[in-house]
């Protein structure tokens, strides 16, 4: 029995599973060094199909692998080197004990490292790849960019993870791949096209940090770890996609005299470079727009198998995409010192807007507030006193509201002071059926060149209401002379009524009626439909009513939606009328 026993649980599924502690004895690794290897390879646990088989029979809770990717990290060259870093440790603390300074430095000189640069190509083949997994990376590397210098991570790392940052948006910038962005209350939400795959990231608002204690800091920087090493190369091949070069050198003095401080490994590094290197991205720009004569036109061939109404909407979304990164140009914005001069110099600058802001606040500001060529002026505090002629002052959403949408939206909705219109998210697409707010139909209005109308939103029709209280007057008095006629209709029909009782009955010739063809389509279409689902299997037809109910819910919830608007627009406009009536 023993013997059917030990062969039920060593074939099948059983022998393609391992635990996580055999896994690790068969490394020879500790817990935290294992784990750190399999992020950095990108191997991750799996839940077996029939766990208690793989477990032998047990329900205890257990962490699987795969047997084959143990297998695989057999013949890593990092394990090598981790366990070439526990004999550097343990040497290192035999010559502090014994107090052997030579010893120590010499230890320290010959530090053992390693290099990911084999893991990066091995985990993405293709740059494309690499492209399409950057997502996480780019997050959390814009997350440690903003970490303080506490105890929690690295300083290198930090300034690293800034440096990249930095770098990779410089890039975005100069090839003017910025497609949308939305403020949320995790952070600001950026999307690029590169290379034709569309990268989304999130940036942290710049604030202090409580780092919570529930975290493990080591298992993040191991992430960095591997996305710093990814980005470094990304960042490579994309600088050098536009001939650029990489890392970016900021031309001028100011270089000389930091690589003549020390290495310039270290002027990488510090923080002076980066923030020259993030207030003069702009330079990039200036370097890489093309000049439109020198371009030669190239011939466009249809795509297999597309039609001309695809061929047509495909050209149009080119065009649209064409004139939205030269959203800002020929625009000059100035930055006050309240609102946040990161996000807004990089957006600007990524539609081909020029931005300046206050010296005081960073360098790298090319002109002065009371510069005359200045169009518009971002400010997030009352309008001050004194304003500059022929200058637009404005609250800083009308920057990201006016990339989302496509083009510059008037800007009398956000001037200051103003209560600004909902900040809608570019990344939802409404279908058929679904709830689209009044602001969202006012957009749309606004981007198909159209003139929106009272209904498109609740705002209009407030706005209105004085217009119509001046036109009551006139209002009621044809409302009296139409009363009368009512009244004169109704005495006439009373009058028929009381006549055709006293008349004896007639019977009259019947009219031929005319039928329907439309209803009668309708009628038939419906009946075909419901023979039809009569007809269906029993499993195609559950799909099908859990299809419809899906869609009714869906119904539900936009006039459940659409009932809150029309509510909250009511209670306004109540409020606004006693507004009025006590100002009176």
């Amino acid at each position: 029995m023993g013997g059917l026993e030990k062969k039920k649980y060593e074939r099948g599924s059983a022998t393609n599973y391992i635990t996580r502690n055999k896994a690790r004895k068969k490394l020879q690794l500790s817990l935290a060094d294992f784990r750190r290897l399999c992020i950095l390879k990108g191997i991750y646990p799996h839940e077996p199909k029939h766990k208690k088989k793989v477990n032998k029979g047990s329900t205890a809770a257990r962490t699987f692998y795969l047997l084959k990717d143990i297998k695989f990290l057999l013949h890593e060259p990092i394990v090598n080197k981790f366990r070439e870093y526990k004999v550097f440790v343990r040497k290192l603390r035999k010559a502090y004990g014994k107090s052997e300074w030579n010893t120590v430095e010499r230890l320290k000189d010959n530090k053992p490292g390693y290099r990911l640069d084999h893991v990066v190509k091995e985990r993405y083949p293709t740059f494309v790849d690499a492209l399409r997994d950057l997502d996480d990376g780019l997050s959390m590397c814009f997350l440690f960019a903003t970490f303080p210098r506490t105890g929690k991570c690295h300083v290198q790392t930090i300034q690293l993870c800034r440096r990249l940052t930095v770098e990779f948006l410089n890039y975005v910038i100069a090839s003017r791949s910025l497609r949308k962005v939305f403020l949320s209350i995790k952070g600001i939400y950026y999307q690029a096209e590169v290379m034709g795959q569309m990268v989304t990231w999130i940036t942290p608002y710049a604030f202090s940090h409580n780092h919570p204690t529930d975290v493990d800091y080591r298992v993040m920087a191991t992430f960095t770890e591997f996305y710093t090493t990814l980005l470094g190369f990304v960042n490579f091949r994309l600088y050098q996609s536009l001939n650029l070069h990489y890392p970016p050198k900021i031309e001028g003095q100011v270089s000389s005299e930091l690589k003549t401080e020390e290495e310039e490994s270290y002027a990488l590094d510090s923080e002076s470079y980066m923030e020259k290197l993030s207030a003069l991205g702009a330079s990039l720009a200036r370097v890489v727009a093309p000049n439109p004569e020198d371009e030669a036109e190239v011939d466009e061939f249809p795509v297999e198998g597309e039609s001309s109404e695809q061929e047509e909407s495909r050209q149009k979304e080119q065009e649209a995409l064409e004139k939205q990164k030269k959203l800002f140009e020929g625009l000059r914005f100035f930055l006050n010192r309240e609102v946040p001069r990161e996000p807004l110099a990089f957006v600007i600058r990524c539609f081909g807007g020029q931005v300046s802001w206050d010296k005081s606040v960073c360098i790298g500001a090319t002109y002065d507030v009371t510069d005359a060529t200045i169009t518009h002026q971002i400010v997030d505090r009352p309008v001050p006193e004194e304003q500059a002629i022929g200058r637009y002052y404005l609250q800083p959403q009308w920057v990201f509201d006016s990339v989302n949408a496509r083009l510059c939206l008037p800007v009398a909705d956000y001037f200051p002071g103003v209560l600004l219109p909902p900040h809608l998210s570019p990344f939802v697409s409404e279908k058929e059926g679904d709830y689209i707010p009044p602001e969202k139909l006012k957009l749309l209005a606004l981007q198909r060149g159209d003139e929106p109308g009272e209904e498109s939103g609740s705002e209009v029709e407030e706005e209105e209401e004085g217009e119509d209280e001046t036109e009551g007057s006139e209002e009621e008095g044809e409302q009296e002379d139409s009363e009368k006629e009512d009244e004169g209709r109704l005495k006439k029909m009373e009058d028929q009524r009381t006549k055709s009782k006293t008349l004896p009955v007639k019977v009259t010739a019947g009219r031929v009626l005319r039928e329907d063809k439309q209803r009668l389509a309708q009628e038939e279409q419906s009946e075909e439909k419901r023979l039809a689902i009569m007809m269906m299997k029993k499993r195609e037809k559950y799909l099908y009513q859990k299809i419809m109910f899906g869609k009714k819910r869906k119904i539900r919830e936009a006039n459940k939606l659409a009932e809150k608007r029309k509510a909250h627009d009511s209670v306004a406009k109540s409020k606004k009328k006693t507004k009025k009536a006590r100002r009176e």
